[in-house]
């Protein structure tokens, strides 16, 4: 999504890198770019050495396969560098105070290990005060040095945050631009990273699963049961 404007007020950061892109089949840094399916093991491109990061979804020419007013449905099919056939559908449904994203990934041929989610980068400041963000998550993932989930659940810390957070309920961040918006960004998904370490954005980023999630907590996707997620991003104006 390359641009998102509120009442004639653009919420998104511009630019090539941002935006808001799908991060699928892989979330975050999966590390050192290698990832097992039962005995076999599979080396993915390093383009965040020492790990791979955010999937291929974001690099990939996407085909529309429909559209319409305030609707349109996007695919694309897995292949090199990602060693299993399969495909990925991403459906973008705009109303007048929202936008609801549900993407799913299925296999063609043999089962395989996947994540999906989005990487919306929400501009910080909209002409004002400064975004505030207010969540209440359940834990978050220890991080490690290596920027990767320890395996620890530890209680939230305060931020600046690259931090892979739990929410048991499901994602609910409330983003608010003091007398100008309210955003909130919610799924049924119980993951979320939340980037604010950069002065331009913050990043709320709905997932399946953790960071290095392909290995320490795979979800298989097979020819009959896909990978499905959606997140709402829901509006209202405070002026």
């Amino acid at each position: 999504i390359g641009s998102l404007r509120i009442d004639g007020t653009e919420i998104l950061r511009q630019g090539a890198k941002y935006g808001s892109f799908p991060m699928v089949p892989w979330c975050g840094r999966t590390a050192l770019g290698q990832f097992r399916n039962g005995g076999e093991r599979h080396q993915l491109p390093v383009n965040s050495p020492p790990h791979a990061i955010h999937g291929t979804g974001r690099n990939t020419a996407w085909r529309t396969v429909r559209k319409d007013a305030s609707s349109a449905a996007f695919t694309y099919d897995l292949a090199d560098p990602w060693p299993y056939p399969g495909r990925v559908t991403q459906l973008v449904e705009l109303a007048e105070d929202s936008v609801t994203l549900t993407m799913s990934v299925e296999a063609t041929e043999d089962s395989f290990p996947a994540q999906a989610g989005w990487h919306p980068w929400f501009l910080r400041n909209l002409g004002g005060e400064d975004a505030r963000i207010d969540f209440a998550p359940d834990w978050q993932e220890e991080r490690g040095d290596d920027h990767l989930p320890t395996g620890r659940r530890i209680d939230p810390l305060p931020g600046p945050w690259d931090d892979c957070f739990g929410m048991s309920d499901g994602v609910d961040v409330t983003l608010t631009w003091p007398g100008q918006l309210e955003l909130k960004v919610t799924s049924r998904s119980e993951w979320v990273v939340v980037y604010d370490e950069q002065q331009e954005a913050i990043c709320v980023e709905p997932q399946s699963g953790p960071p290095n999630g392909v290995n320490t907590l795979p979800r298989l996707v097979t020819p009959i049961d896909p990978l499905e997620i959606s997140t709402t991003w829901t509006w209202r104006t405070l002026s």
